[in-house]
């Protein structure tokens, strides 16, 4: 391994994150020409040439949608999230908008910035005005979640000591999510049944092409009358079109979302926000810091935790030589790599092999140091993407 790693940064990532790479190992900044790592906020990085050194792209948030990704696959490079590090804060949000929404407020305070101070009938213009905008409040109204991983999981049980009813529906739900939700969350057979039964629905899924245009014209007009959408997920996962001929039919009371679209800006039944999900010192603190040290462990010890396209795979060090293989998910890999091993004299202390769809990762721990000509070998075998060995630094 390379005595000094470089980090390129694409967005300003929060220094309590980037302080965790020690800057006798590491060199970090926007600047860095042929980085061995990046590490991504928001950054579009579809066009942008990703040089053959990089090892790790480490992206400080959740969606990975401006990463290319299965470019990243065909060259064997993890990318990496911090799933649930922002959770919080867009749980927060959502229940910010619920309130805006029950309450009329959005209306209500630009009917106040449209007042005269100096009027003298103020206070009648207040009195006659405020009628308008009489709102419900939440108890005993029912709140569905689509999607119910970190965040939609914070959110049902926020809702729920609000008082109100919670409807979920995520057919992708995890076995560790499934255990964190609260027990009185009714469980939805479909996203129908769901916006049917919901006077709120919030969404909080991944933009796949399964996911887009998840609510569209279809499923708006299952939804009950003067419901209220909430968009906290990404801008995909609405047609906006659909969202606006229903605001105008008044079928939906407000959507509210964190992603501005050009036909919904100024619309009176729109609330939108330009993107504060996880806008949070303490959000971007978290992230920073696990994406940080997913990517660091990843390059020192070539564990893998929280990689969008590479399955976990952690092993503690039994050896002071270690290997990382990532390779195509085809038959005999295995039997390759340790049949190269042992024509090389190699004894393999400790051998770790997970995969993930079309892809499957590596990890060997040796006795003996790895010969380059070893490592060229590794590298020859049909399949396999990368091979980095990852001897630990001498002092």
């Amino acid at each position: 391994m390379d005595k000094i790693l470089h980090i390129l940064t694409l967005n300003s990532i929060s220094n309590v994150g980037l302080k965790r790479l020690p800057p006798e190992r590491y060199v970090v900044g926007p600047q860095i020409e042929t980085p061995d790592a990046i590490l991504v906020r928001s950054h579009d990085m579809h066009s942008m040439e990703i040089k053959v050194r990089v090892k790790a792209i480490g992206r400080a948030g959740a969606g990975t949608n401006n990463i290319p990704v299965a470019q990243m696959n065909g060259r064997g490079i993890p990318v990496f999230n911090a799933p649930g590090a922002n959770a919080n804060a867009v749980k927060e949000l959502v229940l910010a908008s619920l309130l805006i929404a029950a309450r009329n407020l959005w209306p209500a305070v630009r009917f106040v910035d449209g007042l005269h101070s100096a009027d003298d009938a103020l206070d009648k213009a207040v009195e006659d005005g405020k009628k308008q905008f009489a709102g419900v409040e939440l108890p005993r109204h029912t709140l569905g979640i689509i999607g119910l991983g970190r965040i939609g999981s914070l959110v049902a049980d926020s809702a729920i000591k609000l008082g109100m009813s919670v409807m979920g529906y995520d057919p992708e739900i995890t076995v560790d999510a499934a255990w964190s939700l609260p027990s009185q969350v009714k469980k939805a057979h479909s996203i129908e049944e769901l916006l049917r039964a919901s006077e709120f629905v919030t969404l909080h899924v991944p933009l796949l092409p399964v996911t887009r245009n998840l609510i569209n014209a279809e499923r708006v007009k299952a939804m009950k009358s003067g419901a209220v959408l909430l968009n906290f997920s990404r801008d995909g996962i609405v047609d906006n079109e659909a969202v606006l001929g229903a605001l105008e039919a008044k079928r939906l009371k407000y959507y509210v979302s964190d992603f501005p679209a050009g036909p919904l800006l100024r619309h009176p039944g729109v609330i939108a926000f330009p993107h504060l999900g996880a806008s949070t010192r303490e959000a971007e603190d978290n992230c920073a810091v696990m994406v940080v040290d997913q990517v660091r462990d990843y390059l020192e010890h070539g564990t893998i935790l929280n990689a969008v396209n590479f399955p976990d795979a952690t092993i503690p060090r039994e050896s002071p030589f270690r290997i990382g293989i990532a390779n195509a998910n085809v038959p005999n890999m295995l039997g390759q790599i340790s049949t190269t091993m042992a024509q090389a004299g190699l004894n393999i202390h400790n051998m770790l092999n997970k995969s993930r769809g079309e892809m499957a990762y590596t990890l060997v721990d040796v006795d003996s140091a790895v010969p380059n000509e070893v490592v060229e070998r590794l590298r020859a075998i049909q399949g396999v993407l990368m091979v980095r060995y990852l001897p630990v630094a001498s002092s």
